[in-house]
């Protein structure tokens, strides 16, 4: 099945919550969310009970949704995680939190997973030096992640050198050099989002 290219909001309001996929709009009064709190199309607003099945499926779209993922690739990561020491769930996360593009995020240097998955593919990024365009390719702690020094120039990242953010405890920004390093691998109480991942491996384990 190809990437979804339709409009990211009706995303958000098909799993009845902000997934963050607009930037500074989803923090703003034009969020879909706001004002149709309910599923698109023309029985969105029926209220329906799910199944555990059902409500283990949501969980897993919902997860894709946050990383824009395919599901091929989500499966991928979720056979990685479990082949993992510890929890199979909290691996699975960890892996996704470490793809490039959610990697570039994370240090605060796009709006969304989506636009730093852009960013990354114009090749934009380095990783230890060299350019790096696949925000599938998975940091590893150590690992230096800069804007490319033909980027620096433009607007959109000299707006960034100017305009620091609160970046997450396994990460760290200097944005003056437009560059961030990953310090650790994140851990579960790292991870903000609200996802229950116990779901997913309920659903995979069948």
């Amino acid at each position: 099945m190809a990437r979804y290219t339709g409009p990211s909001c009706r995303l958000c309001r098909r799993e009845g919550q902000k997934l963050y996929l607009k930037g500074e709009r989803c923090y703003s009064d034009k969020c879909a969310v706001s004002k149709r709190a309910y599923a698109p199309g023309q029985h969105g607003q029926r209220r329906t009970k799910l199944s555990n099945y059902g409500l283990q499926l949501r969980e897993k779209q919902k997860v894709k949704r946050y990383y824009g993922l395919l599901e091929g690739q989500f499966r991928k990561y979720f056979d990685q995680a479990e082949k993992m020491e510890g929890i199979t769930g909290e691996n699975f996360l960890s892996v996704l939190e470490t793809r490039l593009d959610n990697v570039v995020f994370r240090m605060g240097f796009a709006s969304s997973r989506k636009e730093a998955r852009q960013l990354v593919r114009h090749g934009h990024f380095t990783v230890n030096g060299k350019k790096v365009d696949i925000p599938s390719y998975l940091i590893s702690v150590g690992d230096v992640i800069g804007v490319k020094e033909k980027s620096l120039s433009s607007a959109k990242f000299k707006a960034l050198a100017e305009e620091a953010k609160t970046v997450p405890a396994w990460v760290e920004s200097n944005f003056e050099k437009l560059e961030g390093k990953v310090v650790a691998l994140p851990n579960r109480s790292d991870i903000d989002l609200p996802i229950e991942e116990h779901l997913i491996v309920e659903l995979y384990s069948k």
